[in-house]
C-alpha cells in the first residue's frame, strides 16, 4: 500500500465502547429490567438526525424517551449515554505515538454534541496525534455517506485513493472502499499494527 495520510475511526478503534453501559444505567435509574431497554433501543432516523447535528440533544432525548418508553430526566439520560465510554483501547495510545511525524493522522466519528463535549475531554492526551478529527455533527454528515469522505479528502488535500481509513463496523469499511479509499475493517488493535507495518 502506497497512502499520504491515515484518518481512524474512534469508537471502537481508539476508545473502546459498550452501549451496554448505557442500558444499565437507564435501567438502574428507571428501574426496569435492562433486557426491555436493549430491545427497544434502536439506531433510529433520529439517532442518525443527531449525529448530523440535524436535532439538538434535548430533541433527541425526547425520540428516546417514547422509544424506550422511560420518563427520565436529560440528566439521568446523558449520565447513560456518556457512560458507554469504557477506556482507550489498549496499546492504541503507543501506536499513534510512533505514527506521529511519519504520516499524517486524521480520526472521523459519527458522533454528537453530548457525546463529544465528553470524550474531548476524558481522552484528550490520547487524541493529540490526530492534525483535525471530523465529526459528523459538525460535518452534518455521516460515514459511510460517500460525500462525508469526500469532504475530509478535500480538507486535508489528500486524494481519497491515498487515505488509509481503519473503522470496526463493516458498513463504514464497504463505504469508504466503494468510493476508492484504502480501508482495514478493525477487529482488534492487530489489525492496524498489521495495517501500518505493511505500509
Amino acid at each position: 500500500m502506497s497512502v499520504d495520510a491515515l484518518l481512524f475511526d474512534l469508537g471502537g478503534v481508539v476508545i473502546d465502547i459498550d452501549f451496554g453501559l448505557a442500558f444499565a444505567s437507564w435501567a438502574g435509574a428507571a428501574q426496569t429490567p435492562v433486557d426491555t431497554i436493549r430491545a427497544r433501543f434502536a439506531f433510529d432516523d433520529a439517532y442518525e438526525r443527531h449525529e448530523r447535528g440535524e436535532i439538538t440533544g434535548a430533541a433527541y432525548f425526547a425520540s428516546l424517551r417514547s422509544s424506550l418508553g422511560l420518563e427520565l430526566s436529560d440528566a439521568a439520560l446523558t449520565a447513560g449515554w456518556n457512560a458507554i465510554y469504557v477506556d482507550e483501547v489498549p496499546g492504541i495510545r503507543a501506536l499513534l505515538q510512533r505514527l506521529t511525524g511519519r504520516l499524517p493522522l486524521y480520526a472521523f466519528t459519527n458522533s454528537n454534541l453530548t457525546h463529544q463535549a465528553f470524550w474531548t475531554v476524558r481522552y484528550a492526551d490520547v487524541l493529540e496525534p490526530f492534525r483535525k478529527i471530523f465529526i459528523s455533527c459538525e460535518m452534518g454528515l455521516r460515514k459511510p455517506e460517500p460525500p462525508a469522505f469526500e469532504a475530509i479528502a478535500s480538507e486535508i488535500g489528500v486524494p481519497l485513493e491515498r487515505i488509509l481509513f481503519f473503522d470496526d463496523t463493516r458498513v463504514n469499511v464497504e463505504g469508504a472502499l466503494a468510493i476508492g479509499m484504502q480501508a482495514v475493517l478493525v477487529r482488534s488493535i492487530a489489525d492496524v499494527e498489521q495495517a501500518v507495518a505493511a505500509l
